[in-house]
């Protein structure tokens, strides 16, 4: 019987690695692609908003799809679902403008978000924020005036101290629509939708793609952000700022590589799981190595790395 409701959380606290199937671009959001998704070999999926249509009704249909082919062999309600949000978070400014982007996605039932383009550890703070309801504190700095001292007049702080997180921003009304896709009460739901591992108890995933030279510079105080959940190197628009048009694999060039170290280092770091797209030749390596989140939309290279960690979850 599952644990948790975001399987992949509860995977990723077993120490396994977890797989996604879903296209960057062009997923088809319909009620009966949610019922065929419910029976996939991923343990997530992934739909990308970041380059295809951003389809809140069409997400809905889906989500309310994925319960109703439910539930999973792994006693799961639904897999999990994370969504590549439109927005860039090359600065705090820009992520704080976007913010309903989050509510919205939040707002449909999915199990987490992934912020392209995370540039500033400011811009992922302002990410994780937006993604919080303001009654969780773990994280929170505590300087930041109460809320009755705030009634009174006080000056509430955009953000936190460095290192720490400031309030959050989620506001209630969607928990109507995406507490019946969890299965819980609205209230239920408030009160486990907050990042973990942050929060132990939490079943939302946020995850940042670090994929820009600026980025890539400021990967270890990005990583360091509390409330993430996983980061990537993201190969395909680094590859672009390299003047590559051809995406720029694994064998990576020397810049690419210490690129990809230097991101799976912070991760390692601050005791976050590291995505990368793996294959069937190389999937036990990645995973020895530590990478915990697969990339590939392979069920080979998923069969093969689930029987070199000897997982015991049904998929």
């Amino acid at each position: 019987m599952a644990s948790r409701i975001n399987r992949a959380i509860e995977l990723l606290q077993q120490g396994q690695a977890i797989y996604y199937d879903g296209p960057h671009s062009g997923h088809v959001l319909t009620y009966e692609q949610g019922r065929k998704d419910a029976g996939t070999w991923a343990d997530y999926m992934n739909v990308g908003m970041e380059h295809g249509a951003f389809d809140m009704a069409g997400l809905a249909e889906y989500m309310r799809g994925l319960v109703d082919g439910g539930p999973t062999r792994s006693g799961h309600r639904a897999p999990a679902v994370i969504v590549e949000a439109p927005v860039n978070g090359t600065d705090e400014a820009n992520v704080r403008f976007n913010a309903w982007q989050f509510r919205q996605i939040l707002g449909r039932g999915v199990h987490g978000i992934l912020l392209c383009q995370a540039e500033t550890a400011d811009a992922v703070r302002a990410f994780v924020e937006a993604c919080r309801y303001p009654h969780h504190l773990a994280g929170v700095d505590p300087a930041i005036p109460s809320p009755e001292a705030r009634l009174a007049g006080a000056v509430r702080p955009l953000r936190g101290a460095d290192g720490m997180l400031g309030i959050g921003t989620r506001g209630r009304g969607s928990e109507g629509t995406a507490s019946p896709v969890w299965g819980l009460s609205g209230d239920a739901y408030m009160e486990c939708c907050d990042p973990w591992p942050l929060n132990p108890h939490g079943e939302l995933l946020l995850g940042v793609k670090l994929e820009s030279p600026e980025g890539i510079a400021n990967a270890d105080a990005i990583c360091a952000v509390p409330g993430l959940g996983f980061a990537e190197m993201g190969p395909g628009d680094l590859s672009l700022s390299l003047g590559s048009v051809k995406l720029l694999r694994d064998p990576y060039p020397p810049v690419m590589q210490a690129a990809r170290d230097k991101v799976f280092a912070a991760c390692r770091r601050n005791g976050i799981a590291f995505l990368e797209g793996c294959n069937p030749g190389n999937i036990a390596a990645r995973l020895d190595e530590g990478v915990r989140v697969i990339a590939g939309h392979s069920e080979e290279t998923a069969r093969i790395g689930r029987a070199h960690q000897r997982r015991e979850m049904p998929v």
